[in-house]
């Protein structure tokens, strides 16, 4: 059963690796090939750009002095260990540990460009007009790989939730 075990939990941090891997590739290429600004058009809704975030999530403290540097690489750090040690005891749950996995490759993806750069590399800018009563210019705040993978990872733990009171029932 331990075998098991370690070979469920070894998929799980793989595709947290996988998700991890992604998102620093992408996020070198920006640096790489865009300044800080830079805008290309993809389609009428959708734009690859490079803008930095100092701060959290729609840029949550991103201009509170540097200190939410180390505040949010501690809670990814944080996160990821209780991450890791969620999955050891659940790796046999398959929507459960996928998304435990998708937050924890998102959650180190951020962390890393957070040690590293001091801020968060985002390149993915969707928008539209009827997005202006709630964003500036119709614009959704630009996020990452990392960002989706978490987004993605909550949604699996919301659903996987639901699904556990129904079975419940």
């Amino acid at each position: 059963m331990a075998k098991a075990s370690s070979k469920g939990m070894l998929t799980w941090l793989g595709l947290a690796f996988l998700i991890l891997l992604l998102d620093q590739i992408t996020k070198g290429l920006i640096l790489v090939f865009y300044r800080l600004g830079d805008v290309t058009p993809v389609t009428s809704f959708f734009n690859i750009v490079r803008v930095h975030n100092s701060g959290a999530a729609f840029s949550f403290l991103a201009h509170a002095g540097g200190w939410q540097r180390w505040l949010f690489t501690a809670i990814g750090i944080a996160a990821a260990v209780f991450i890791v040690w969620m999955l050891r005891a659940h790796a046999g749950q398959r929507l459960f540990a996928f998304s435990l996995s998708c937050l924890l490759g998102g959650a180190l993806g951020n962390v890393i460009d957070r040690l590293v750069h001091g801020y968060v590399v985002d390149m993915l800018d969707f928008h539209h007009r009827w997005l202006a009563p709630l964003f500036p210019g119709g614009h959704f705040p630009a996020f990452n790989l990392a960002d989706s993978a978490i987004t993605i990872g909550a949604i699996g733990l919301i659903v996987d939730e639901f699904r556990r009171v129904r079975r419940s029932r």
